[in-house]
């Protein structure tokens, strides 16, 4: 176990929606606030190596969580900007932790790196078995070339790093611009604008046939600080709640706790994106004893009321 009370700590992405929890979760682990390290973006541009340099320098432990990400129409849109940003923010930070003797790295990586054809729910082992959902595949294929990264730096140098495979997060604070929101932000967007204006439709894309998993970013957070703690072995390890839902439900769902009633217009002429994403999260249990606490349905309904707060 790592005692975070004396460690100097970066965290990339440490102002982002999952990052202000994780800053949360050390806070409540042990580490002292003034310890906690967060560059940011726009001084701090991590695709420079000299910058990466200078952010590991003095640190103990870094958790990268900072990533160029969004949903499938920015996938669609932006695939080498995607493929492009992540693997230099992510290989030139590992390769600049090592360089300055950092004791652990901890590495976000993403469902997106699965094959497309996974089979249900997915196990860590079958991360190599086939090529990614092509929309996501850029953006996939560079995170997951991270864990290659360090896995090597660990069998040539000793380097303590860990791979972390989250699903698909959501909750307060979310990214919810409708250009490169992921599913649930976009979709609650939808019905609020629909509700504004008196609309009695709205447009989804695909059939709603599409299965996801989703972790609630406290959970996510919890998780990644009980990793960062108490996990130091080279195989990844997923983050999820082994809960299944499909696309079709998840609108219900969602239409439901914000009372619309009005009608789904599938546009099938548009991407499903992977067939069915779930995780099996018996690892991360068994590992550092992380299971998911919240109620997925609860979730939803935090994540929609601070929505509507923020939106008045």
């Amino acid at each position: 176990m790592i005692n975070l009370r004396d460690k100097q700590i970066l965290v990339t992405g440490g102002a982002g929606f999952l990052g202000r929890q994780v800053v949360q979760q050390l806070l409540i682990a042990g580490a002292r606030k003034d310890n906690i390290t967060i560059p940011r973006s726009q001084n701090c541009d991590l695709r420079v190596l000299e910058n990466c340099q200078k952010a590991v320098f003095g640190q103990d432990i870094v958790i990268h969580l900072a990533a160029h990400v969004g949903g499938i129409g920015l996938n669609r849109e932006k695939p080498a900007e995607l493929f492009y940003d992540n693997l230099m923010m992510g290989t030139q930070l590992i390769q600049a932790a090592y360089q300055a003797g950092v004791e652990k790295f901890v590495c976000l990586g993403t469902i997106c790196a699965y094959p497309k054809f996974t089979p249900v729910p997915f196990k860590e082992a079958e991360l190599w078995n086939g090529y990614p959902e092509e929309t996501n595949a850029p953006y996939g294929i560079a995170k997951k070339v991270l864990l290659v990264q360090l896995q090597s730096y660990r069998q040539q140098y000793g380097f303590n790093g860990i791979y972390l495979l989250p699903v698909n997060l959501y909750g307060p604070e979310d990214n919810f611009d409708p250009r490169s929101s992921h599913v649930i932000p976009a979709l609650i967007c939808k019905v609020y604008e629909a509700q504004q204006k008196g609309e009695t439709k709205i447009p989804v894309w695909g059939d709603g046939s599409a299965t996801r998993e989703f972790l609630y970013s406290t959970d996510a957070a919890r998780a990644i600080v009980m990793a960062t703690q108490f996990y130091d072995e080279p195989e990844p390890v997923n983050l999820g709640t082994n809960f299944e839902v499909s696309i079709r439900e998840l609108v219900e769902m969602i239409c439901e706790v914000m009372e619309f009633k009005g009608e789904i217009i599938w546009e099938t002429d548009k991407p499903n994106g992977q067939p069915r994403r779930c995780l099996d999260t018996t690892l991360a249990q068994e590992k550092f004893g992380f299971v998911a606490q919240m109620e997925f349905k609860q979730g939803l309904k935090n994540t929609v009321d601070w929505y509507r707060q923020q939106a008045r």
